[in-house]
């Protein structure tokens, strides 16, 4: 256990949310557009895309800036903006994925491989092999894919529409979180350093564990790790059919508290045309609920990438 402050931590007071954005100029613009252009001229499906069929000098510089901000403080960077009205849905999700294989290795999102990943409100209900993000609920302050074998590095979200109202993004230093349990939960955050069981949400083989083992945070060789995602740890022990004790229900009340404090986090709206990327290793990131336009053609949809090193590309690594 990590038994000490983190300088690396930040509170919202130190973060400036223009600070994240990274503004493509009319070079960039210019680029993305002729990218497009020939992806027309010389079709291929979207996954085969890759940043060396393009000249895109200026774009490539843009992304050395966000991955700046993505390893360093605050661990967010938002380009700003792909110009939708000039491309349709599908030339901006592939201009989506070339961008981000700039950042990293895409790995899949799912068990069945799944690598561009819809998020939109489909009408299920929060439950047992229903994801979050295929839902209009809040989601609490989280890392992506929290009781995964490897958790993506980073991740990618471009947004296609926002929602008619809701739907904010507020993001935390998981250091920060840490700090303040060391400081007024050390008890609480002892606990959180031996496994706890989390729900898979069903993305596993046939047959195999509905629920696996893991900590929510783990300290190795000098590097701070954390798994966060109270719901599906609640959910991981109600899969299980084991009632949480009383030191773990404590535990995960601490976190929740911790992480929900006002000076933790800070909000950033994600736009029309936006591609955000965000550390998840040192960010945790937060979603409000959400309502969407009658229409369905306007309802929330953003297209989300996962980017990891480790392992292979597939689920598990």
């Amino acid at each position: 256990m990590l038994d000490e402050h983190v300088e690396r931590a930040w509170l919202a007071a130190d973060v400036e949310s223009t600070d994240c954005v990274v503004m493509l100029d009319d070079v960039a613009r210019d680029e993305l557009l002729q990218m497009v252009q020939r992806m027309h001229d010389e079709p291929l499906p979207v996954l085969l895309r890759a940043p060396e069929q393009f000249h895109i000098p200026a774009l490539r510089d843009f992304l050395v800036r966000a991955r700046g901000l993505l390893d360093g403080h605050p661990g967010i960077a938002v380009i700003d903006r792909l110009p939708l009205a000039t491309m349709d849905v599908d030339d901006a999700v592939a201009v989506f994925w070339v961008l981000g294989k700039l950042l990293g290795r895409p790995v899949a999102q799912k068990w069945d491989g799944t690598m561009l990943y819809d998020v939109m409100d489909k009408g299920e209900r929060y439950s047992y092999g229903v994801r979050g993000s295929y839902t209009n609920v809040e989601l609490l302050f989280h890392t992506d894919n929290a009781f995964a074998v490897a958790q993506p590095d980073y991740v990618a979200l471009l947004c296609i529409r926002p929602a008619l109202k809701g739907g904010v993004s507020r993001f935390c230093s998981i250091y920060a979180v840490h700090n303040r349990l060391l400081a007024e939960y050390p008890r609480e955050l002892e606990r959180l350093y031996r496994c706890v069981l989390w729900d898979r949400q069903a993305e596993h083989a046939e047959g195999a564990p509905k629920v696996t083992k893991a900590p929510v945070f783990s300290y190795d060789e000098g590097r701070l790790s954390a798994r966060l995602n109270v719901s599906l740890v609640r959910k991981g022990y109600e899969v299980a059919g084991v009632e949480i004790d009383s030191e773990t229900r404590a535990a995960l009340t601490a976190l929740e508290t911790v992480a929900d404090h006002p000076d933790l986090w800070f909000e950033l709206p994600i736009e029309r045309g936006q591609v955000q990327f965000l550390n998840n290793r040192d960010v945790a990131h937060y979603r409000s609920e959400f309502t969407d336009d009658d229409i369905p053609e306007r309802k929330r949809h953003l297209v989300r990438t996962w980017y990891r090193e480790r392992g292979l590309p597939s689920y598990d690594a």
